[in-house]
Parts: structure tokens; C-alpha cells; sequence
């Protein structure tokens, strides 16, 4: 669309928990005092824009209120407006909406607070408001916009004759022929004056438009490529963002001990590692690889900024041969191959001999309604069993449409990154200077060590799908100190 085109006012089309890809809006379940609840924030249409959001108590009982209050990262900022109370949605006493004002692109907490028979709890929503890309001018809409300013044009240039054909005669007098030369004399000045401000104002226009595409988000810059080292093969995954080199954007934080967690999935999703690099310097990584097909990979890499922004950076590697042996770079990587044939039932057997079932009905999944993501692992013989926390979580989803279009890193908590809701925790007014909370957090992290209780045999997701589609998921776990991975497929309407 040519610049001409583009009359209307700048707009932007907004993600929010923009830690994923395709995937635009934040789930999270949790707790905000004694009040277990879910929470949707739906992306708002623009920057500054209004966010959905929906509250749904997951416990019996009623709230006496509900309230939401958008905070933004940076302590240097005007302090926050009162909170919005969350209006009932009629027909379910449990469910609450509201909306917000995101008034800055960059990174949010959504507080939101219930009070109640058993007292008051706040729950902390870390959300992204970001500009991606213009919303075009609809044809309708620029056929009315130039019609009213040809319709002000002539008008003006109407006003300006009359005026200087008719403004100095007494009252009652006619204009004779020279009067009606300066009048056409003046309209015809008026109209290289109007001429020259639409031009001048064309020009500003354009020089806004090229400032708001500069801002345009895109994910820091980054690039995979893969080396033989000592036999074996190692991913480097570097940031190459100029921002990121110049330290002009805040930096990473662990997210459950790991300041980067990285995804490889084989084109045709017959292949799939969760590995956790080690840190070069503060733009490297290198993982060593597992034994993985030839082929072409999607790299996916989940980083969290200290300002509490999360995003997902992506990239492409091709593998010429299977990689040779493996040596992990962390405890907690894991890797899954499939036998060539896409899983078509709700159950999958794990590498220990134990199995995983989707407890789904046989309803459809619907792009944008909840999606029933609970998983169920029973030992060998159908025993009960116990799972342990994989990186503090009862278990970890991950899920990719067949096309790519849409990659998600899923928790219990939701699509939320844990490491951004702590630092809005952690985060003092006096916390202005980079590098102090994530200090703070990474020795929270070393305190707070993995243990070894268990968390039951069930875990699921708040997720809805956002768009139909042909996808695999894969649930991981961990149990007797070995990382399972299962495999679903699901065909979203």
C-alpha cells in the first residue's frame, strides 16, 4: 500500500505474552490469595490500546469485587491509576471482565486482586504490549476520508473568494467585474497556500509513519548454526541483535535456572529436543546436540528480559547427518523421535514403560475455546504414580501447528513466563539499575533448589488454540529422575 493510502491513524496489531509465536494472548491459573482463578488477557487492537480482560473463579463461592490494575515495568514512570473493578459477565457469577488501557509498548504486570468471604489475595499477570504491524486502510473508509477533504478544499477555497470579492463592499452593494477578479485572484492564492499545506502536512505524515516503523516490534536477531566439536555436533545460538550487542535493551534472567531454553523440531515433527545451552559470553550459547535425524529444524529459543519481557527468537538449521554421540550440556535436556507414523490416539507410551493419556472427551478442539489439555500418567500395569517437578513444574507442553505458524511453551501457570512474574515480585521503586533484579532472582533460583517431591500423577494446561489447524504437542514430565516425553496430535476446527 502506497504511503498516500495509508490516511488513517497509525495502528498496530498488538501481542500480548509475545514469548511464543502465533500465539497471541496470555493464559495463566493460579492462585491470588485463598482464590484459585484463571485469567485471559486478550491482546488489545493498538498502542496505547484497550487489553480483555476475564477473571474466572475456579473455586465455589462468590467474590464480593474483583479488580484489575495494568503496572508497568519501568519504576521510573508515573505511578499507576486507581484500579478498574471487573464487572460480573451475566449468566455466571464466576466469571469477571474487565478493560484495560495499555498506554506503553514494552512489558506489563496485570494485578489482579479478589476480595472476598476469605479475605483479599492479588495474583501478578506479566504481560507484553507490543506494536507488530499496521492495520491497512479499509477502501470504504479512504473513499470517505478524501471525499470529506475535497469537500473542505473547495469550501475553503469558496470562503476565500467570497471574502475578498465581498468583504469591503458596504452592505447592499454588488461587486462589480474587479471585485470579481480579486476574488478569483485571492481563491487562486489560497488554493497554492491550501496546496502547500497538504504537501507539507504529507510530508510529516510520512515522517511519522517512518518513525512508528522503526518502533514496529521484531524479536531480537539471532541466528543457530551447528559445529563438530571433539566428534560431536554442538548448537551455537547467538544474539545478534545491534540493540542486544550496544546494551541498549535489558538483560536476560533465568527462567527455572536457565536463561535460555531451546526447541528443535524436524520438519514433518517426527523429531524434538528441549535442551538448555551453556552460556559463552552474553550473546552465545552452545548446546552439544543428541542423536537426532538428518534434516531440517525449526530452532525456537524462550529468553526473558530483567524488564520482564518475554519473547520467543527463532531460527533454522539444517542437519546433513544423524548427530553422533551425545554428551548433554544440562541434566534437564531431553529429546524425542517418533517412528515415522503421526499418533492418533490419546494415549503414548513413555521410555520407562509408563503411559501418558490425554483425558479429553470426543468433542472437537475449537480454534479460541478452552481446550481441555490434561494429562494423566499411570506406571507399568496402570499402578498409580507420583511425578516429580521438572524445573519447579509439574510438567512442561510445548505445541507447534504442522506449518509452524504457531509455537507455544506451555507451564501449569499458563503461557506466562514464571522468571517475569517474579521480577515484578522482586522489583523495588529504587530498581533503576540493570542487572540488580536479575541478580536478585538468580540467587532466589540457587536458594530454591529442585527437590524431589512429588506433584500426583495429573497435570494440565489453561490454553485455548488460537487458530484451526493440524498440530503436535509434546507433555513432558519427570519421574524416578528420568525426563518422559509424550507425543499428541490434534486437528483444531
Amino acid at each position: 500500500m502506497s504511503r498516500a493510502g495509508r490516511l488513517a491513524a497509525l495502528a498496530a496489531v498488538v501481542l500480548v505474552a509475545s514469548a511464543h509465536i502465533g500465539s497471541p494472548d496470555t493464559y495463566f491459573e493460579g492462585s491470588a490469595g485463598p482464590y484459585r482463578l484463571r485469567v485471559i488477557v486478550r491482546s488489545p487492537g493498538v498502542v496505547p490500546g484497550l487489553a480483555q480482560i476475564t477473571v474466572r473463579l475456579l473455586d465455589e463461592g462468590r467474590a464480593r469485587t474483583v479488580s484489575v490494575l495494568p503496572v508497568y515495568w519501568d519504576p521510573r514512570t508515573a505511578a499507576p491509576p486507581p484500579p478498574d473493578t471487573a464487572r460480573i459477565v451475566s449468566g455466571d457469577s464466576s466469571v469477571y471482565s474487565a478493560a484495560l488501557w495499555l498506554m506503553t509498548g514494552g512489558s506489563y504486570s496485570v494485578q489482579v486482586t479478589v476480595a472476598g468471604p476469605a479475605g483479599t489475595g492479588t495474583a501478578i499477570v506479566p504481560v507484553q504490549a507490543i506494536a507488530t504491524r499496521r492495520l491497512e486502510l479499509q477502501k470504504p473508509l479512504a473513499v470517505g476520508l478524501a471525499a470529506v477533504g475535497a469537500f473542505l478544499f473547495l469550501g475553503m477555497l469558496t470562503i476565500v473568494r467570497a471574502a475578498a470579492r465581498e468583504a469591503v463592499l458596504p452592505p447592499g452593494m454588488e461587486p462589480d467585474a474587479r471585485r470579481g477578479v480579486i476574488g478569483w485572484v485571492a481563491a487562486g492564492l489560497g488554493g497554492v497556500l491550501l496546496l502547500g499545506a497538504v504537501w507539507g502536512g504529507r510530508g510529516w505524515w510520512n515522517a511519522v509513519d517512518s518513525g512508528f516503523s522503526r518502533q514496529l516490534y521484531h524479536p531480537l536477531a539471532s541466528a543457530a548454526a551447528v559445529r563438530l566439536d571433539g566428534g560431536r555436533a554442538v548448537l551455537r545460538f547467538s544474539i545478534v541483535d545491534s540493540a542486544w550487542r550496544q546494551h541498549r535493551v535489558t538483560p536476560l534472567i533465568p527462567d527455572h535456572g536457565h536463561l535460555v531454553h531451546l526447541f528443535l523440531i524436524r520438519d514433518g515433527l517426527d523429531a524434538f529436543a528441549h535442551l538448555h545451552p551453556v552460556f559463552v559470553d552474553s550473546s552465545d550459547f552452545d548446546a552439544t546436540l543428541p542423536p537426532l535425524p538428518a534434516g531440517r529444524y525449526r530452532v525456537y529459543a524462550d529468553i526473558t528480559r530483567e524488564s520482564g519481557f518475554a519473547e520467543t527468537l527463532s531460527d533454522t538449521i539444517t542437519l546433513a547427518s544423524p548427530a553422533g554421540a551425545w554428551r548433554m550440556s544440562d541434566p534437564d535436556d531431553a529429546w524425542w523421535m517418533g517412528n515415522g507414523q503421526r499418533a492418533t490416539g490419546n494415549v503414548d507410551k513413555l521410555a520407562d514403560g509408563s503411559r501418558m493419556t490425554w483425558d479429553r472427551s470426543e468433542a472437537p478442539l475449537v480454534a479460541g475455546q478452552d481446550a481441555p489439555l490434561r494429562f494423566t500418567v499411570a506406571a507399568p500395569g496402570d499402578r498409580p504414580t507420583a511425578l516429580e517437578p521438572y524445573m519447579g513444574m509439574a510438567g512442561h507442553l510445548m505445541l507447534t501447528r504442522d506449518d509452524g505458524a504457531v509455537f507455544v511453551h506451555l507451564h501449569p501457570l499458563g503461557t506466562i513466563s514464571w522468571a517475569a512474574q517474579q521480577t515484578f515480585l522482586l522489583r523495588g521503586p529504587a530498581d533503576t539499575v540493570f542487572g540488580t533484579v536479575g541478580r536478585r532472582l538468580t540467587e532466589m533460583e540457587r536458594r530454591g533448589a529442585m527437590t524431589g517431591e512429588s506433584v500426583g500423577s495429573t497435570v494440565s494446561f489453561p490454553y485455548a488454540f488460537p487458530r484451526p489447524g493440524k498440530y503436535r504437542l509434546w507433555v513432558q514430565v519427570q519421574r524416578a529422575h528420568r525426563i518422559l516425553t509424550a507425543a499428541f496430535d490434534a486437528e483444531v476446527q
